[in-house]
């Protein structure tokens, strides 16, 4: 039976696969993946933890602008991204999706490089059909549900995939996007990663519904409420609504439960609004730890792997910040230059006007 016939969200039920200790509590419900995948699966999330945290201190050097931290997001991000096709299907991410990126294999170098304030570091390379991320709150549910109704129209057999915080369904565009969606079959999976807060807004603010995930259902398809730091339930539910998608079954919306360990964004200090024991309580159920502890149990995990592991990541992180930070520094005529594949002639006068006030100033 389908898991999204097995979990009904208006009842409260949320699928887990594993528990807060990292053992099987559904393990009728294990996925068959091969001892690789579930170590990539493990190497992925460490890579996205040290990556993040390696994010948090560049802006606190002052060689990296304000960033969005995924600390406690691993499992939502790295299970989403694990079943795509990257060459064929589609996805829509937000501004907190560094798992995603990472699991998809976009260059690390580029990623650093936005951050560093550059818009070239989002130029998507070819053969990954991987929109640039959203900045602003719940857009890019209105880009992958029109996404979704090109594929239909092209006759493509793919999937269109975008994620967003709790937060974004406050916004019109979750609501036209999915209604979009559902009226017109779209192969759209939507996953919400509810982290509990919106800034300094919590969840219970959000919206009166016991879950986001039964939202769907006034949108006429199904929806999924899944623990979001358990990387299996994660992707489990993801590979079947991109199944379903692909199949021509049509959208799925799911609500991964999951928490913002750190901050909004570097500009934010989380201790004037969130309770400190709240923080601790989540931290005890990290999705790194819990996925340890579950490959550990399978022989597949053990001082070496993790120094491994981690060896790797650091490896591969000081090679993209180098890269990254050799690239010639950005200038104001950036700006003009990475909106349009061409610029348009408004464009053109404006950058004009800009090297004509420059060497008026220079002067």
């Amino acid at each position: 039976m389908p898991l999204i016939d097995r979990f009904a969200p208006t009842k409260g039920e949320r699928l887990e696969i594993l528990g807060a200790d990292g053992h099987l509590v559904r393990p009728e419900l294990e996925p068959s993946l091969p001892p690789e995948s579930l170590k990539r699966l493990y190497a992925l999330m460490v890579a996205t933890r040290l990556g993040d945290q390696k994010a948090l201190n560049l802006q606190r050097q002052g060689r990296l602008g304000t960033f969005a931290s995924s600390r406690g997001h691993e499992a939502c991000q790295v299970g989403t991204a694990f079943g795509l096709r990257p060459a064929e299907d589609w996805v829509f991410p937000y501004f907190r999706d560094f798992g995603l990126y990472l699991t998809l294999g976009y260059p690390l170098d580029d990623f650093y490089h936005y951050w560093m304030g550059h818009e070239a570091g989002l130029r998507t390379p070819e053969g990954l059909n991987l929109f640039s991320f959203a900045i602003p709150v719940g857009s890019q549910i209105l880009h992958a549900a029109g996404a979704g109704m090109a594929a239909d129209i092209l006759g493509k057999k793919i999937a269109v995939v975008t994620t967003f915080g709790d937060g974004a369904t406050s916004e019109g565009d979750f609501h036209e996007g999915l209604n979009f969606a559902g009226v017109f079959r779209t192969p759209n999976v939507f996953v919400c990663y509810n982290n509990q807060w919106a800034i300094s807004t919590p969840r219970r603010r959000q919206t009166a519904s016991p879950t986001i995930a039964q939202k769907a259902a006034a949108y006429g398809f199904p929806g999924l409420a899944v623990d979001g730091n358990d990387v299996l339930a994660v992707f489990s539910a993801v590979s079947e609504a991109l199944d379903r998608a692909r199949s021509g079954g049509g959208p799925t919306l799911i609500e991964a439960e999951t928490y913002r360990m750190g901050d909004h964004t570097t500009a934010d200090d989380a201790r004037k609004y969130r309770p400190e024991g709240e923080v601790k309580d989540w931290e005890s159920r990290d999705p790194i730890l819990r996925f340890q502890a579950y490959i550990r149990d399978k022989g597949l995990w053990d001082e070496t792997f993790e120094t491994d592991v981690k060896e790797k990541a650091a490896s591969d992180i000081e090679k993209a910040v180098a890269e990254a930070e050799s690239r010639p520094a950005a200038t104001p005529e950036d700006v003009f230059a990475h909106t349009f594949k061409e610029m348009t002639p408004r464009l053109r006068d404006e950058l004009a006007e800009l090297r004509e006030t420059h060497e008026e100033a220079g002067r």
